[in-house]
């Protein structure tokens, strides 16, 4: 693997283990906060025929929020069998009854210790493995000691 992708697959990773999402305390959230909105059974049905019958929670950007109605630019919908569809930031309205939970993305201090400590760890052994080498070999033989020779007494 080259340098660039190792760093990029690592960069990526790190920006994943970062952050969680969290329920929200406070209902006035900042415009640009990354969300994730949990639909019910109402938003499923009104939503059903513009992102799909069973969505079961919308991930994206809050664009608006009034007049109980949030306007998201839509990262991802994510459906109540399991999968996930990309979106590339399409912005839909969805009404405030048809939410039964919201939780916004926040940075996580633990995950971002837990990501640290392995990146540590694994760099650590790769340095240690590249000075000592593979661990492969025994040291205290030559390479002409491959032949054993065994002895039979005689009788």
């Amino acid at each position: 693997m080259s340098g660039r992708a190792c760093v990029s697959v690592c960069l990526l990773v790190w920006l994943t283990a970062c952050y969680s999402f969290a329920p929200v305390v406070n209902s006035s959230l900042p415009l640009g906060t990354v969300v994730a909105l949990d639909i019910t059974d109402a938003g499923r049905v009104a939503l059903g025929g513009s992102m799909g019958p069973e969505i079961g929670q919308v991930e994206g950007r809050l664009v608006q929020n009034t007049n109980g109605e949030y306007i998201v630019a839509v990262s991802a919908v994510k459906y109540l069998r399991g999968g996930e569809q990309k979106w590339n930031g399409e912005r839909i309205s969805i009404k405030s009854e048809h939410v039964s939970s919201m939780k916004e993305r926040r940075f996580s201090k633990k995950r971002s210790g837990i990501f640290a400590g392995a990146a540590l760890s694994a760099v650590a052994f790769l340095i240690t493995r590249s000075i000592i080498g593979s661990g492969q070999s025994d040291p205290g033989k030559m390479p002409g000691d491959t032949l054993q020779s065994v002895r039979i007494p005689r009788l």
